[in-house]
């Protein structure tokens, strides 16, 4: 299976910075690291994770401190424990009372997260979501993703080119409700239902737990030992495949292909537990929030959606076109 080259979005609406790695620390649960001081008088810039030591949101971290410090403004990052509404909320509410220029941030619920976000943008805040987004959105100067349905999609494609005689796939999530990884499910199941060959054993959850993860995949291929591939929606997720097919004693029998690229995940890829990994662009999800919430500050128009690309890492790629596509776990 060789997938050489890079997959862009379906559309990508408004220019993408690249990724830009420099002067960035890991980040911290609901604590907070700043950079970029430039000038006196910069705008402040409170940037939200989805969870904290995730190196999704620790690359985009990266993303928005370089930019900023380009722009003479200053980040401070926080980010919950896990990925969680009840978690994420009095973060927001003692930024709100901070009074920063502008907020990007990965709600955790599309729903349980619309009223504090939308408490600071009635406090004139300028709101950015970067990765995850809302059911009502409109609070937002500009939402900026990857093409999940997209990157879902091509998890399938990678599956479909191990095994060509088809069989029954899995999907593990992380929860419900989540905009970014229901999209990423619902492209994997849109593409396995066009392919008869192929049969769903539909989508579990394994919130956001490795080890929950481990048991969902160790369960279902003791119901159905003839599963040929598992698309995991998230990091944690296909770490927790990963690790749920090595306890069954799959390896080389069971395709998996995860949704990001950590270094535990890509060491998963080298090791051959995981055969392939869709890599998201955090870095420029990061750049560009910085750069949409700094023209809506400065009277401009902000792009309201921006989609950004994703890569398909492969042993092939990893150390080659695709090095650059790997998530940090820090920075500098």
């Amino acid at each position: 299976m060789k997938w050489n080259k890079k997959v862009l979005a379906v559309a990508v609406l408004g220019a993408s910075a690249s990724l830009a790695l420099a002067g960035c620390a890991g980040g911290s649960s609901g604590g907070g690291s700043s950079a970029g001081a430039g000038g006196d008088g910069g705008y402040k810039i409170a940037f939200v994770q989805g969870v904290a030591g995730d190196e999704f949101y620790i690359s985009m971290q990266c993303g928005i401190e370089a930019a900023a410090k380009d722009a003479g403004a200053t980040v401070t990052t926080q980010g919950p424990e896990k990925f969680d509404p009840t978690l994420q909320k009095p973060i927001v509410d003692a930024i709100v009372a901070s009074k920063p220029d502008a907020l990007l941030i990965a709600p955790t619920d599309v729903s349980a997260m619309e009223a504090p976000i939308k408490a600071a943008a009635d406090a004139g805040i300028k709101v950015v979501l970067v990765d995850t987004t809302l059911e009502d959105p409109s609070m937002a100067v500009s939402q900026i993703s990857s093409d999940n349905k997209g990157g879902g999609a091509a998890a399938f494609d990678a599956i479909k080119e191990a095994h060509p005689e088809g069989g029954k796939v899995l999907v593990v999530s992380v929860d419900p409700g989540i905009s970014t990884t229901d999209a990423r499910a619902e492209g994997f199941e849109d593409a396995v239902k066009g392919d008869s060959k192929f049969q769903s054993l539909g989508v579990q959850y394994s919130h956001n737990e490795p080890a929950t993860a481990a048991e969902i995949v160790t369960a279902a291929l003791q119901k159905d030992p003839d599963i040929v591939g598992i698309f995991a929606a998230n990091l944690f997720a296909a770490e927790g495949s990963a690790t749920g097919v090595k306890q069954a004693g799959k390896d080389g029998s069971v395709t998996i292909v995860g949704f990001d690229a950590g270094p535990a995940q890509v060491q998963a890829l080298k090791d051959g537990t995981v055969q392939a990994l869709v890599a998201q662009e955090p870095g420029t999800i990061g750049s560009d929030g910085v750069a949409q919430a700094l023209a809506a500050l400065d009277g401009g128009t902000p792009e309201a959606t921006i989609q950004t690309g994703f890569t398909i890492i492969t042993k092939d790629n990893v150390d080659g076109d695709a090095k650059d596509a790997v998530y940090q776990s820090s920075c500098g």
